[in-house]
């Protein structure tokens, strides 16, 4: 089978890449287009370590297919910081201690981030659902809900 062009969006530039019919966006970020800061954990949509944003809603980029992209808008943790600076959220991750290895974090920021997006002011049950599918071995979950919650109250 050959390959089919996929034209969209990703961190506000416009990429087109030829992809397989089979090939995950998840595949099609880190091997067609370079973006390796969305990271491969389970490849079934378990852990959320390959969360990206689609149109500004936190989708697994696992068991997503690159072709199913087309015309839209993708966000990756690298595009998360801008000119300026990093993320709220990535400072507060960095304040708060919510990283450890880091696998995870990318993840974690773009489900928290995509959270604030819609619900500046989430309760704390509201960002625990909301970063529910994104597995951490390593820090614990109130270190990353305190962060949010930094960003969501007391940042500017």
């Amino acid at each position: 089978m050959s390959k089919i062009p996929v034209k969209f969006q990703v961190n506000n530039e416009t990429k087109e890449i030829l992809v397989d019919p089979w090939e995950t966006l998840l595949e099609a970020l880190r091997d067609n287009i370079g973006l390796t800061g969305t990271k491969e954990g389970c490849s079934n949509g378990n852990c959320g370590a390959c969360t990206v944003q689609l149109e500004g809603k936190a989708i697994v980029s696992c068991c997503t297919l690159a072709v199913e992209v087309e015309g839209q808008h993708v966000t990756t943790v690298e595009g998360l910081a801008t000119k300026d600076g990093l993320d709220p959220l990535q400072e507060a991750f960095m304040e708060y201690g919510s990283l450890q290895c880091g696998f995870c974090t990318p993840g974690f920021l773009m489900s928290a981030r995509a959270l604030l997006n819609e619900n500046p002011k989430p309760t704390e049950e509201e960002i625990r659902l909301a970063i529910a599918g994104n597995l951490c071995r390593c820090t614990g979950y109130d270190k990353i809900v305190k962060a949010i919650q930094a960003v969501a109250y007391y940042k500017k």
